[in-house]
């Protein structure tokens, strides 16, 4: 999950790069049919969906977690998510784990970004920050065997802060759990009239 326990400004790498665990297996239960794992880093979510018998694409902008990732046996290609992606608008789910609603530091336009890729009813399955956490923008470094990346803007977003967020993205909040300590939501894309706006 977000931050290292000694500093919240670190994204330690290793905790990713294992296999997946009980509680990635109770958020990988509210993916539904094909899934579009956004920032799949080393691939364990998208390992364990493609497990799951569904169909699972990763994209990461890093080469070596996208290659890391295909080792594993899962599908991955090397994409920023604002670029085109396959299935564009036709994705049944996607999923936003390890507090990857904060990449870019716009949660927003984030959110807005994955309503394009996903089917007029599709979900979105989001890592939130616990409550307790502040909601907001700061700078983050990526941090792997000592060594640390130049920091970069990173967006925390907490259960207090999301229906606002979902809303402004043309989500609907299906439901926000909690897996021993672990917080997570579940959204669906709400209904667009042909103007743009909800009915």
């Amino acid at each position: 999950m977000l931050g290292a326990a000694t500093d919240p400004s670190l994204l330690p790498l290793w905790r990713w790069s294992r296999d997946a665990d009980d509680q990635d297996e109770a958020v990988l239960l509210h993916c539904h049919g094909a899934t579009l794992d956004i920032g799949c880093g080393p691939g364990r979510m998208t390992e364990a969906l493609s497990l799951r018998g569904k169909a699972a694409l990763g994209i990461d902008v890093v080469l070596e977690a996208v290659e890391q990732t295909r080792a594993r046996g899962a599908n991955a290609l090397v994409r920023d998510v604002f670029m085109p992606i396959p299935g564009e608008g036709r994705w049944d789910s996607a999923l936003l784990a390890d507090g990857n609603v904060g990449i870019g530091g716009d949660p927003l336009r984030l959110l807005r970004r994955t309503r394009e890729l996903l089917s007029p009813r599709g979900r979105v399955v989001v890592d939130l920050a616990p409550p307790g956490r502040r909601s907001g923008t700061r700078d983050i470094r990526l941090e792997v065997a000592g060594v640390q990346s130049t920091p970069f803007p990173w967006a925390v977003v907490t259960p207090a802060a999301l229906h606002a967020l979902a809303e402004a993205a043309a989500f609907e909040v299906l439901e926000v759990l909690e897996r021993r300590g672990r917080w997570f939501a579940s959204l669906e894309a709400a209904a667009v009239s042909p103007q743009g706006r909800r009915p």
